[in-house]
């Protein structure tokens, strides 16, 4: 599995090295920490050591299905491939796929004692992307969306973790399981932002200049290149926005690509206000960062394109699946070659 660049690599090789090298004492690490500067391990990252672990989630899915507008928890249990058994409580979220799909996303929280006594951190939130279809497809979708989450990791650690697993539910109400599904496991913004030493920030209408430059371009080209209007800055529509305590600059860490084109699921559409017919058509949203600032970001993803083309080869999509995805990236680099400026629109019938 490829891993995502070091913070370390990354600051030095953006030139944000000097700017936020001195954050990291600024915040305290992560609660229970047993010495300073050093958290312990999270439960994600316990149970995320490798890819597409088995994982079985046991709860009253029934319920849940039948109230997923609810925010109430409902009690279940998680076991890992290697037998650990974790006690959790389980609520559904979100908005839009909380209304469309069989499994609605869901929160799982762990027992912040369990952790303690396994010598972990007492980050206790983890969320959970299930399928919103019961069937090949809905996985289809899940990979591809996990995929988008790696790409954006291969640009930077100030990315949102998500690893897929391989689930199976079984459904307390009637005693049976679902068939086994891949879903993802998404570091929850606590996780975050203590990871980031960061602070959390929920401002609307953002100005700018109160953005950290580089990182909003990143996320500005990278929502180009996927091909996603459903997100955006000043409403916090599909990011979160992470303050650096010593800069005070605001660091954006875009979420949920299920609208991109290169996820294509067959619910997505473009933003209203792009005048895009398909999310297959690429719209870009500069949220009023100068031309400078995204040739610079649009050069790091030109660089990074032989890590996205080796994931969309991943071992868990169809043959057809990962040359789509593939031939979608690839269309956007051949449009923007050799241009001086970023076009605006990229439509994949155009020359």
């Amino acid at each position: 599995m490829l891993k995502p660049m070091t913070t370390d690599n990354f600051f030095a090789k953006t030139g944000l090295f000097t700017i936020l090298f001195g954050l990291m004492p600024c915040i305290a690490p992560a609660q229970n920490s047993s010495a300073v500067g050093i958290r312990p391990k999270s439960v994600f990252e316990m149970l995320t050591t490798k890819e597409a672990e088995k994982m079985t989630l046991e709860t009253d899915l029934t319920m849940i299905i039948e109230q997923k507008k609810t925010n109430q928890y409902f009690p279940a249990t998680l076991r890992s491939e290697n037998g650990k058994v974790y006690r959790v409580e389980v609520k559904p979220r979100g908005k839009f796929r909380r209304k469309v799909s069989v499994f609605p996303p869901l929160k799982l929280k762990f027992k912040k004692k369990d952790l303690i006594a396994d010598g972990l951190d007492t980050l206790n939130e983890i969320k959970l992307v299930l399928p919103c279809y019961e069937n090949e497809k809905g996985d289809e979708l899940i990979i591809r969306e996990y995929l988008a989450y790696r790409m954006f990791e291969q640009l930077t650690d100030i990315s949102l973790r998500a690893r897929l697993i391989r689930l199976t539910i079984r459904d307390t109400h009637v005693e049976q399981s679902k068939r086994p599904m891949y879903a993802i496991l998404l570091e929850d913004e606590e996780e975050l932002v203590a990871r980031l030493h960061g602070i959390l920030s929920e401002e609307y209408g953002i100005p700018t200049d109160s953005l950290h430059t580089y990182q909003a371009a990143l996320t500005v080209m990278f929502e180009y290149m996927i091909g996603n209007t459903d997100w955006e800055i000043s409403m916090l529509r599909n990011v979160r926005m992470i303050r650096a305590p010593e800069s005070g600059k605001l660091l954006v860490v875009p979420y949920d690509f299920d609208f991109s084109g290169l996820v294509y699921a067959p619910y997505s559409s473009p933003s209203s206000d792009t005048g895009l017919k398909t999310v297959r058509d690429r719209f870009l949203m500069s949220n009023g960062l100068k031309p400078e600032s995204l040739k610079r970001a649009l050069n790091t993803l030109k660089a990074t394109q032989p890590a996205f083309y080796s994931l969309c080869k991943s071992k868990y999509l169809s043959h057809a699946a990962s040359e789509d995805m593939l031939a979608f990236l690839q269309s956007f680099f051949a449009k923007v070659e050799g241009k001086n400026e970023i076009p605006q629109m990229i439509k994949l019938d155009s020359d």
